[in-house]
């Protein structure tokens, strides 16, 4: 029933997501909110070849990796609760989530969505055109072209 299932707020910190937590807050006053960080894991052990000519890559020490793993974890349920506590300020009933990101990000969030019956997700947008937007892809985007429920995209600066 609407009123009872929560929104879905992705949450990375970033300004854009700030002012995305403050708008859904607005629109959707005293609601449950899921605040959704996602974290890409896997990345301290991509390696790059130092010196670009194809050398085999240094060898990866498996304990740094598990300990880099660990702070990326730990950075992103800071990051969730540091929103939580933004939209529990904003009179949102918080729900911080920090999850690993098992394909893309766009995905990960339409599963966590999915997973929560979320009513609505709010996405912030850095509003990205042209090329730079090819390059860098667009994570809202992807969400509004691939999530089964509705979403609300927040474009930075615009209230």
């Amino acid at each position: 029933m609407p009123g009872d299932s929560p929104i879905l707020v992705a949450y990375d910190g970033s300004p854009e997501a700030q002012f995305a937590l403050e708008r859904a807050a607005a629109l959707f006053p005293g609601r449950p909110v899921i605040v959704a960080t996602v974290w890409e894991p896997g990345l301290a052990q991509a390696v790059p070849d130092p010196a670009g000519i194809g050398a085999p890559a240094t060898p990866v020490d498996l304990d740094q990796v598990a300990e880099v793993e660990e702070l990326m974890s730990n950075r992103a349920a800071a990051i969730a609760a540091e929103g939580a506590a933004r939209a529990g300020e904003g009179g949102l009933q918080p729900i911080p989530v920090a999850i690993a990101d098992e394909g893309n990000v766009a995905e990960t969030i339409t599963t966590i969505a999915d997973d929560h019956d979320a009513e609505v997700v709010v996405v912030g947008s850095r509003g990205h055109s042209g090329l730079k937007a090819r390059l860098l892809g667009s994570t809202s985007e992807s969400i509004l072209h691939n999530c089964s429920r509705p979403v609300l995209v927040v474009r930075a600066g615009r209230a």
